[in-house]
């Protein structure tokens, strides 16, 4: 079976650091998904290349441009998220927030996420559990317990980059476990899950609702 994974990178630049650990994780998720027997089907947003239609989105009350509407269900059908932006004034980026703000609010119910994010320091790194985690709980995702987070010297080949890669591996991990969704109880022995909120892109047209006309004659009959 082929697991979905949805990588959202916020990077600038190009070539980016954000993109580059968004790589990194994407290939060590793959490779621990596979280690459990299954293969991962990745799908890379770019949001530098949604900017102008995220701004449209935002602009004309949340109508999704058709580039938007496109990413909204890559999201909302994934079976797992990572989500990795650059530090910007101690936060996400203001890019990184829109795209999350115009998703559907049952776009993430019970999704297996990873949150990371890049900067020139490691002073930023409180990012992860004050800012990002805090987000994608609101939005009913499932974050797992490493966030990774990579400053500048983090992408060499000395102590700091071992110590990222082990970050890397130990999140992809925790992902895979969830994404997989392997059982470690016996059957029977164990609690029924209760059933998840589905998940929806928002994009569909929603019912129409009761005309007025037909309120009225309610009311008045």
């Amino acid at each position: 079976m082929s697991r979905r994974i949805v990588v959202v990178t916020a990077g600038l630049s190009q070539p980016s650091s954000t993109r580059l650990l968004a790589d990194r994780i994407a290939a060590a998720v793959t490779a621990a998904v596979g280690a459990r027997g299954e293969s991962t089907d990745v799908e890379v947003i770019e949001l530098r290349d949604l900017a102008t239609d995220l701004a449209i989105t935002v602009a004309t009350g949340g109508l999704p441009a058709p580039a938007v509407a496109r990413a909204r269900e890559q999201v909302s059908h994934a079976d797992g998220l990572i989500a990795v932006t650059p530090v910007f004034t101690a936060s996400y980026s203001g890019l990184f927030k829109m795209f999350f703000d115009v998703l559907d609010t049952d776009a993430l119910n019970g999704m297996p996420a990873i949150v990371a994010a890049t900067a020139g320091s490691a002073r930023h790194s409180m990012v992860l559990d004050f800012a990002m985690r805090p987000l994608l709980t609101f939005l009913r995702a499932v974050v797992v317990p490493t966030g990774v987070f990579a400053a500048t010297e983090d992408f060499g080949d000395g102590e700091a980059g071992a110590a990222l890669g082990s970050r890397i591996r130990r999140a992809a991990e925790e992902l895979a476990a969830l994404v997989v969704g392997e059982r470690t109880g016996v059957d029977g022995f164990t609690p029924a899950s209760s059933p998840a909120r589905p998940r929806s892109s928002g994009n569909s047209l929603r019912a129409p609702g009761t005309p007025f006309q037909d309120l009225l004659r309610a009311h008045m009959g």
